[in-house]
């Protein structure tokens, strides 16, 4: 029985599974959107709410919490500064899961995982249209 077991294993061992999760909430900090299955975008999802809350607490204990998961220095500054203040009013809920259908090759549900307050930049659209 698996009784008080949280979490999935993601058909991986130990090692795989927390570097990979590890590198996923980097990525996802860093860029704000990634794309990957539905069971890694739940796990990974967690872990970067938690995170955001590190943030949010903003102490010296958190910061080192962070640097000790988070895998670059940037990323960990983004957090404490930007992300800290982008997120100050809200009590939770830092990511959400966007389904996008299923993988060509194996037929993995795909998902995007984004932050909330997440704006894609238009690059190639000008405000003008004299």
């Amino acid at each position: 029985m698996r009784h008080r077991k949280a979490g999935r294993k993601l058909n991986r061992t130990t090692a795989h599974r927390k570097a990979m999760l590890r590198n996923m909430v980097t990525s996802l900090l860093e860029h704000e959107r990634i794309v990957t299955t539905v069971p890694k975008a739940k796990e990974a999802g967690r872990v970067a709410d938690k995170m955001i809350t590190l943030g949010k607490r903003g102490d010296l204990h958190a910061r080192r919490q962070a640097l000790a998961y988070v895998r670059s220095d940037e990323v960990v500054n983004k957090l404490f500064t930007k992300l800290s203040e982008q997120y100050a009013e809200r009590q939770g809920g830092y990511t959400r899961i966007i389904r996008t259908g299923q993988r060509i090759g194996d037929a993995a549900p795909m998902a995007i995982l984004e932050l909330v307050d997440y704006q894609e930049s238009l690059e190639g659209e000008t405000s003008n249209d004299s």
